[in-house]
């Protein structure tokens, strides 16, 4: 099942830069029962190896743009270490259910707020680089907190506040994931809140789903599997939202 999963997710992740934690997060809970420390501090690792694995095709691509890269990074990476911080505090080795919740409720904002976005025309906002590590910095708490929403929210971000192309945005949103799930699996596998052999379960299907899923992405138009992973998205968030709610009458 874990080696399915990883392959399901990772090819998601290939097809189109998004939805690595947002998947791995609940289907871990959901399905290998880890508690929400630990599924997240697998999921920041799982997802920086699939994402690593990817990011060689959008590099050559030149689909990656520094100068923006650099300005989310500048609020993002503090906002992850709070992130992280407040999550162990919580929760670090058993079930808590508010954790469950608080990673719900993340999940459903970030699929709200990408399926607003989808309903809207790109935004005009130019020079905005000054602006971007304010905006980064929730996106990093969050992030670090759940594992969850970095792809979707910096891809929002960077369509309404850059001039870049839709691949540009897709590859300079992977390697933001990428230096975010580094900086957050460095803090959980400190924290001994990473399960090794899930990660290696995952792994085992992840990478050659990702892989895949990079070979397919240049045929398959990415606009039409995002309206899949907004409504998959929304339905994890809804159910571990409930399922919180369950475990904090026991």
């Amino acid at each position: 099942m874990q080696v399915a999963v990883g392959f399901v997710i990772a090819l998601f992740v290939g097809l189109t830069g998004v939805g690595g934690g947002s998947f791995t997060t609940p289907a871990l809970v959901l399905l290998a029962g880890l508690s929400g420390a630990e599924a997240v501090g697998t999921a920041l690792a799982f997802s920086m190896a699939v994402r690593l694995t990817a990011a060689p095709f959008y590099v050559a691509g030149k689909q990656v743009h520094l100068r923006y890269l650099w300005f989310m990074l500048l609020g993002a990476i503090p906002g992850l270490l709070a992130g992280t911080y407040l999550l162990a505090t919580l929760d670090l080795k058993r079930w808590n259910s508010r954790v469950l919740v608080l990673i719900g409720v993340t999940l459903i904002l970030s699929s709200m707020l990408t399926l607003l976005y989808r309903n809207r025309r790109p935004g005009t906002w130019k020079n905005s680089t000054p602006w971007l590590p304010w905006l980064t910095l929730p996106i990093g708490i969050e992030t670090g907190f759940s594992s969850a929403g970095a792809g979707a929210l910096g891809t929002i971000l960077l369509i309404n506040c850059s001039e870049m192309s839709a691949a540009q945005v897709v590859g300079t949103d992977l390697l933001f994931g990428i230096v975010l799930a580094a900086a957050g699996s460095l803090f959980h596998f400190t924290a001994g809140s990473i399960s090794g052999s899930t990660l290696q379960h995952l792994l085992i299907g992840g990478i050659p789903g990702v892989l895949i899923g990079c070979v397919l992405a240049p045929r398959i138009p990415s606009s039409k599997l995002k309206p899949l992973i907004i409504a998959i998205t929304l339905l994890l968030g809804l159910q571990l939202v409930w399922h919180g709610m369950h475990l904090a009458h026991y």
